[in-house]
């Protein structure tokens, strides 16, 4: 029988990837619609203009002539965390919750290595007697 956070955690799961189908169709709808008004625009003005840029103008050239693997990283990384945040609420051991997120995991292995280093040196501090 599930309790009500693994309910609620498959419900959210349920809901952060029908949200995330509807961005992924509206950001690539949009692209195309872009695309085609773009199109438009330089078939009607053909000439760029000749004053300066400005820093808003500058700053998209910058970011978008970043390569596709870098902005892959950007947004991948935080949308697998919240999809295994919320996958990890779905378990029954709530002791579990989270583990998967990066910076958790990173210190639960960082503790663990700690707690192993200061017992291996507690033991190597006792003295075996023989007798």
């Amino acid at each position: 029988m599930m309790n009500f956070r693994q309910r609620m955690g498959w419900i959210g799961v349920g809901l952060y990837l029908l949200a995330s189908a509807a961005a992924f169709y509206y950001v690539f709808e949009i692209n195309e619609t872009y695309n085609k008004l773009a199109l438009e625009h330089i078939q009607q003005h053909p000439k760029e203009p000749q004053g300066g840029t400005t820093w808003t103008h500058s700053l998209k050239v910058r970011l978008l002539s970043l390569p596709f693997w870098l902005w892959t990283i950007i947004f991948l990384i935080p949308y697998l965390q919240m999809f295994l945040f919320l996958y990890s609420c779905t378990r029954a051991d709530p002791k579990t919750v989270g583990y998967c997120i990066i910076p958790i995991c990173l210190a639960v292995i960082c503790n663990r290595h700690q707690t192993f280093v200061k017992a291996s040196n507690q033991i190597s501090r006792l003295q075996l007697i023989d007798t």
